[in-house]
């Protein structure tokens, strides 16, 4: 059976510093059915560290592509890296997932803190083989291999999350992973769905505070693998060329399995003109300068079309934020959902043809392209379009 991977990763940069010393990577290789991600960790911290631990990643994610051996892979890695002028060594220390969507995980760390496997409420334990590479022999790899299961949870960090609070009264020797290892069961069993994006802030959040004054006193990262059954999510917008395929599109819409959006006034009074349903508004929110949006039974969201489809565009492109305007909301349930189905009308609005509106105001098959390669390429989400 194949599962999906949602993968998420959040960073909080060392106080004081303008890059994070972390780096993480991840790639989807459609032709294999295969996710690899790497999790890098520069010495030092800062500009330096940044280059190195970008360095580090960007090798090893092509090398893992590649098929390369991971000992040589390795070697051709650390060689590579700058000397430290201060300390005389080159160094970054990196943890590799690479996973097959039909089940095999394997991981390979160096330096960084151990992977957590979450499985049935608890930690799963898993053997690893520990080798060295020629020439530095003083740095262990380990290399781990499991069979994922549906609803698994695979979390790997940098030492900025496991030595969170170093040396303060109350964490004297830091939140250890054993303390990683008990948040991480804590926030999984109040919320069994908890998704991939939230639980890797949570993690990071709950670090930082443990921090003196909650400032980073080194960069903290965490990246989330949520191995699970596919959410799948049809966004229907636009009416239909000819209007003859109205309840067609209507009646799609209907039967679909999984969560339901429209986007698009004019659209959102076509479907409940043919499901003989009504649609109800909401009240403008205050503040807000998108207009509002409706419900109709049986839908998840419903919304105005072009002007919140662009600008929900906008949020998946740059950091999306926690508001409850209507772009925001369609922005998270698309993060949220793992298979995105577009059904898009080509009948075109004279309205938005009007050259006084800005540039950005696309028209609709262009900014549900835009937002389909947004998911693919930045979220790893599968898209499909549709055009009636």
């Amino acid at each position: 059976m194949s599962l999906f991977i949602e993968v998420a990763h959040f960073n909080q940069r060392k106080h004081g510093e303008n890059a994070s010393g972390d780096a993480f990577y991840s790639r989807k290789i459609l032709s294999e059915d295969r996710l690899i991600a790497v999790l890098s960790d520069g010495l030092g911290s800062g500009i330096k560290a940044n280059i190195l631990a970008n360095m580090t990643a960007t090798m090893a994610l092509r090398f893992v592509e590649a098929n390369r051996d991971i000992l040589s892979t390795s070697r051709i890695i650390m060689d590579a890296l700058p000397v430290c002028q201060v300390r005389k060594i080159s160094y970054a220390t990196f943890t590799i997932v690479d996973t097959a969507l039909h089940g095999r995980t394997r991981i390979v760390e160096q330096g960084n803190p151990g992977f957590l496997l979450v499985r049935d409420g608890r930690i799963l334990k898993t053997k690893a083989r520990v080798m060295s590479t020629p020439g530095w022999q003083d740095r262990e790899l380990r290399l781990s291999e499991f069979v994922s299961e549906p609803e698994d949870r695979l979390v790997i960090f940098t030492d900025g999350v496991s030595q969170a609070g170093l040396g303060s009264p109350q964490w004297r020797l830091g939140w250890r992973e054993q303390g990683c290892s008990e948040y991480i069961l804590r926030q999984i069993k109040a919320d069994p769905l908890i998704s991939a994006r939230k639980l890797c802030r949570l993690v990071v959040h709950e670090a930082l505070a443990k921090e003196p004054e909650q400032k980073a006193l080194d960069d903290i990262s965490c990246a989330v693998f949520y191995f699970r059954r596919p959410r799948r999510t049809l966004v229907l917008t636009g009416p239909a060329y000819d209007s003859g395929r109205d309840h067609e599109a209507a009646a799609y819409l209907d039967a679909f399995s999984g969560h339901k959006v429209i986007c698009g006034g004019t659209t959102a009074n076509i479907v409940a003109r043919e499901l003989g349903r009504e649609v109800v508004t909401e009240l403008p929110r205050h503040g807000c300068d998108l207009p509002p949006v409706s419900s109709i039974d049986g839908l998840d969201l419903v919304t105005e079309g072009i002007l919140t489809l662009t600008r929900a565009a906008q949020y998946l492109e740059n950091t999306l934020g926690t508001g409850d305007d209507p772009a925001s909301r369609l922005a998270t349930l698309l993060i949220d959902s793992d298979q995105i189905e577009f059904l898009v009308g080509t009948r075109i609005n004279d309205a938005h043809q009007d050259p006084k509106l800005p540039v950005d105001l696309e028209i609709r098959r262009n900014i549900v392209k835009r937002i389909a390669k947004i998911l693919e390429q930045r979220y790893l989400k599968e898209t499909a379009i549709q055009y009636i």
